[in-house]
């Protein structure tokens, strides 16, 4: 697919995660010079983030709330400083038609060059180029050109990859009243008769507020899959990193949005309890899961940045982190625990063992020797596999290590070749350093 130009504010990432200026990105239409439609100005809002399966099915993103309505997590740091905006219909329908708006010039564009209608590099370059006439001689200028171009970049590859996966951000779209957002998703429908699935983020405690009669309108009005993150299981590690919702909840709003027919991705955050209850965390997480039994479980390994609460709670040493190899036997622990019939997957960066995913329960015990084999690797068989598996993950987001990075990485590498003592402290410390890269 097209890669984000040079020189713009937002970048395609493994996983699919799409991370952009979060400030610059947030700026609505009045921010710019007056409320006109976003279909006069040329582009539509983009959030922060999306899953890693929207990144790989290239879902066109339309922005139905602004930022984040609890942003108290202790581990997440994306939307920290961020006011958290509730959208109005108008306005996210003016998003909408923007979308379609540079739908049409890019398949306009397309049949201009021969092409059919379908989606290349060179559709995309002709837009661009046009782009860069209309600035350079101020006829018809295009205002924001770096959210334009995303905007292109968005909407060429949705083209490219089908047009029929629709992601609304930002963090909890369910917090929209019902009939604002049945009309936004009746919008989508009309205005991309095409499009086969709706999905969005949900908070499990915005979830169990919705009545089955809401679940139930919001899903024959189109919304089709939700993103919820459980986090955990466990109520002392919710407690603990101010998720703002129990155990209990999140069973309660799992199941409802499953007996409402919607498709349910539910995510668990292997490491979150820490030492001090990963085996709860593991143990409460797969009983939780299980009661629930979503479409998908995805792995998403916590992987402190700075920036997050949970950072200087680990840096005082409030917060144990856990070792890879912990980690490792954590999911052991929790998928040997699962009774349900999800399909597992571990399509995030953070994870350090892609190879975990199955069908369950019939492919539970083929992840299980995925586990036991990397355990029992020789310890210096498993730093070598950890440095290296996270050093791909780096060269995957930024195409290279930078110098300082580089240097730390050089040295975990040289400590494993030498065998060294300290090796294991030196690959933490690496793995440490690369981690704040990934989202």
């Amino acid at each position: 697919m097209f890669d984000i130009p040079s020189g713009t504010e937002a970048i395609i990432v493994h996983g699919g995660i799409l991370v952009t200026d979060a400030p610059k990105a947030s700026r609505s239409a009045e921010s710019v010079g007056g409320p006109e439609p976003g279909l006069r100005r040329g582009w539509f809002e983009l959030g922060p983030i999306r899953p890693p399966s929207e990144g790989r099915d290239h879902s066109l993103l339309i922005r139905a709330t602004r930022n984040c309505p609890w942003n108290r997590c202790r581990f997440c740091s994306v939307y920290k400083g961020q006011k958290f905006l509730y959208r109005s219909v108008a306005e996210v329908k003016g998003d909408i038609d923007a979308a379609r708006a540079i739908a049409d010039e890019l398949k306009t564009a397309s049949w201009r060059l021969g092409l059919g209608g379908s989606m290349d590099g060179t559709v995309l370059e002709a837009v661009m180029d046009v782009d860069a006439g209309r600035r350079a001689g101020n006829v018809d200028e295009v205002s924001e050109p770096e959210l334009r171009r995303n905007c292109l970049v968005n909407v060429a590859n949705w083209l490219a990859s089908g047009g029929q996966t629709v992601f609304l951000q930002d963090a909890d779209t369910t917090i929209m009243r019902s009939p604002e957002l049945v009309q936004v998703l009746s919008h989508i429908k009309d205005r991309f008769p095409g499009v086969s699935r709706v999905t969005s983020y949900a908070r499990a405690k915005t979830l169990s507020r919705k009545s089955p009669s809401e679940l139930s309108q919001l899903r024959q009005a189109g919304l089709s899959r939700l993103h919820v993150g459980l986090e955990s299981g466990a109520d002392e590690v919710l407690a603990y990193m101010e998720k703002g919702a129990t155990a209990a909840e999140q069973t309660e709003a799992g199941c409802a949005a499953v007996t409402a027919g919607i498709s349910l991705s539910e995510y668990v955050m292997p490491g979150l309890g820490g030492r001090k209850w990963s085996e709860r965390h593991a143990l409460e997480s797969a009983r939780v899961l299980s009661e629930i039994d979503p479409n998908f479980i995805r792995l998403r390994s916590l992987a402190i940045r700075k920036g997050s609460p949970l950072y200087e709670q680990a840096v005082r040493g409030d917060f144990q982190i856990m070792t890879e190899d912990e980690v490792v036997a954590e999911i052991g622990l929790f998928i040997e625990n699962l009774d349900c019939h999800s399909y597992l997957a571990s399509d995030q960066m953070a994870n350090l063992l892609w190879e975990i995913e199955g069908q369950l329960p019939e492919d539970k015990q083929t992840m299980l020797a995925t586990v036991s084999r990397y355990l029992a690797q020789r310890p210096m068989e498993r730093l070598k596999f950890c440095l290296e598996r996270r050093r791909r993950s780096f060269f995957s987001i930024y195409g290279g290590l930078p110098a300082g990075v580089q240097e730390v990485v050089h040295r975990a590498a040289a400590a494993i070749e030498a065998e060294s003592p300290d090796a294991e402290q030196k690959v933490r410390e690496a793995l440490m350093t690369m981690k704040q890269g990934f989202m």
